[in-house]
């Protein structure tokens, strides 16, 4: 049987590989003509930033993601010189996916010498704070602890601030789904808590009163960029829209078109966590390529 914890790293995954074909591609006309509604895993295209990449894979974020999770299985909790080992491998061992940004500078920053605490960029884009699913899976009887090893482990590749209070926010978000609250009362809960960043702060207050509205109209005024001013209302939007309904949650994410992976990976952590792997399609959890490497971490 899966604890809700080790849901909330397998929904939070498959929401990745769902956004995977479609990811980064901002017109939503386009989504509609070239993918139809997407209710199933796909491969991206070949003018895709992820061209070359199978069904059922990551995303860059994704990828992430598990060497996060295999770090903390092998440490039994996080290692900070373990994890930018095995994520510094990642990327310089032929990886076949889309280098963003971030990930460059914080490979240059490792090449000068400089340690975990210092080799961060500086990019507001919410993908370094989005991966931390296995942490919440591993420390979710230490909450003090969970919110250090997500400030660590996200200022490793997005040492910004409103990233850091954007990532502090989820995990505190995420525990309390994990501690029986519903997903909107948990965000109350974790806004009224604090989020050290005055303008994140109003767009998260404004996305809860979002709830029921269009998602596309929502996600397409927040903006569909990577920046977690705009890409975390949006799944905060997503989660208090379908709070019940974590299926349609992520479908309507990568509907919504542009950084959809980002967005699913928040999302499906918080909904997982909260309805079980039971919630969403099985074909998309048994889709996925690193499926049975995922189980036999979260059993380990």
């Amino acid at each position: 049987m899966t604890t809700p914890a080790q849901a909330a790293v397998l929904v939070s995954l498959a929401a990745d590989a769902l956004s995977l074909g479609a990811h980064w591609f901002y017109d939503t006309a386009e989504i509609d003509r070239r993918f139809g509604r997407v209710e199933g895993l796909l491969a991206p295209p070949p003018d895709s930033f992820h061209a070359g990449k199978e069904r059922g894979a990551f995303t860059h974020y994704g990828d992430q993601a598990l060497v996060l999770l295999e770090s903390v299985a092998a440490c039994k909790g996080f290692a900070a010189d373990d994890f930018v080992n095995r994520w510094q491998e990642l990327f310089t061992a032929d990886y076949r996916g889309y280098v963003d940004k971030a990930t460059s500078a914080t490979l240059e920053n490792l090449q000068r010498g400089l340690p975990p605490e210092q080799c961060g960029s500086t990019s507001a884009d919410l993908g370094g704070a989005a991966r931390i699913a296995p942490l919440l899976w591993w420390y979710r009887q230490d909450r003090d602890q969970l919110l250090e090893a997500v400030r660590l482990q996200t200022a490793m590749t997005h040492n910004n601030p409103a990233v850091l209070a954007g990532a502090s926010f989820i995990a505190r978000t995420a525990w309390l789904v994990l501690e029986g609250a519903a997903p909107q009362a948990a965000m109350e809960e974790a806004l009224e808590e604090g989020v050290a960043d005055i303008d994140l702060d109003i767009r998260l207050r404004t996305a809860l009163e979002s709830a029921g509205k269009d998602t596309r109209t929502v996600i397409g005024r927040f903006g569909q960029m990577c920046g977690i001013a705009s890409a975390l209302p949006g799944a905060v939007h997503l989660i208090s829209t379908y709070a019940d309904d974590p299926k349609t949650a992520l479908i309507e994410n990568v509907m919504a078109g542009g950084d959809s992976a980002a967005r699913g990976l928040v999302t499906g952590l918080v909904l997982g966590a909260r309805h079980g792997v039971d919630a969403v399609d099985r074909a998309w959890l048994t889709g996925m390529r690193h499926y049975d490497r995922l189980l036999e971490l979260l059993e380990a």
